[in-house]
Order: structure tokens, then C-alpha cells, then sequence
């Protein structure tokens, strides 16, 4: 006969050896930290993403990039920066040649937490770290009511 206030059909079988581990993986997945990964979020690239009330902020590092070997678009509220290098130095002598190439890429693909003015976005280089500044949409900046 079940207790006061169960039914039958909540009882469950509990597997002695495996059954700990399922319930804490288990638990784990259903935190909400794992359920929003499904956002675009894509490439190596380490970078910050911030909001400074008026805009988006992204930085990036990007150690031995140059300007022009960078990249940035915005497209449906994703961003996407990618930077490629290619860099050949030969040096000989008498009795010896060595040739070195170091080429490498990166990228990253991030959807973006709000819609952005891209037209009027402001990125900078300086000292390997990229700095992106996208003002956001009018639509969703906070707006101070005044009270009459």
C-alpha cells in the first residue's frame, strides 16, 4: 500500500551503481547555463563582450595582427571577426639557410545580446588587442520617464 500522498506510478528504480552519476549529470544538464549554449557562438578566438549602456563592447586579443589582416562584419545580429596572417622571413650566410614561415588564422562567430547600429560602429587595433564599439539600436536603449 503507498504512503499518504504517492502514487504507484512515482516510483522509480535506482540502479546502486550508476544511479549517483545519473542523477548528478542529470541535474547538471538541466542548469540554465547549459540549456542557453545553444546560442551562435562559434571559432577560437578569446574575446569580452560588454555593455557600457549606450553600446556593445568586444575586445579581443590579437597579438601580431595587423590592421589590415583583420576582418569584422555584422549580419542578422551575428558578429564575425576573423584575422589571417601569412609572414615569410629567409635568412643564409656561408654555411648556413633557413627559411621560416608563420602563418595562422582565427575567427570567431557570436551572436550578438541586442540589435546594434552596425553603420556607426567604431573598431580599433592597438597593441594586439582589437577594440569594437557598436552603438546600440534606439529601439532598445533605455530611455529615462519623467515623472509629471
Amino acid at each position: 500500500m503507498p504512503r499518504k500522498g504517492y502514487a504507484m506510478n512515482e516510483i522509480t528504480r535506482r540502479d546502486p551503481v550508476f544511479g549517483p552519476m545519473e542523477r548528478l549529470f542529470g541535474g547538471m544538464l538541466r542548469e540554465p547555463i547549459f540549456t542557453e549554449l545553444a546560442t551562435i557562438d562559434e571559432g577560437s578566438l578569446a574575446l569580452d563582450v560588454a555593455d557600457d549602456g549606450e553600446n556593445i563592447v568586444v575586445k579581443a586579443s590579437l597579438p601580431g595582427y595587423k590592421r589590415e589582416d583583420v576582418a569584422l562584419e555584422v549580419n542578422d545580429g551575428v558578429l564575425t571577426i576573423s584575422a589571417k596572417k601569412d609572414e615569410t622571413r629567409e635568412e643564409s650566410s656561408e654555411r648556413f639557410y633557413r627559411r621560416e614561415r608563420r602563418s595562422g588564422s582565427v575567427s570567431r562567430r557570436i551572436a550578438l545580446p541586442t540589435a546594434v547600429e552596425q553603420d556607426d560602429a567604431d573598431a580599433e587595433l592597438i597593441d594586439g588587442v582589437l577594440t569594437l564599439k557598436l552603438p546600440k539600436a534606439a529601439s532598445v536603449r533605455p530611455r529615462r520617464i519623467e515623472i509629471k
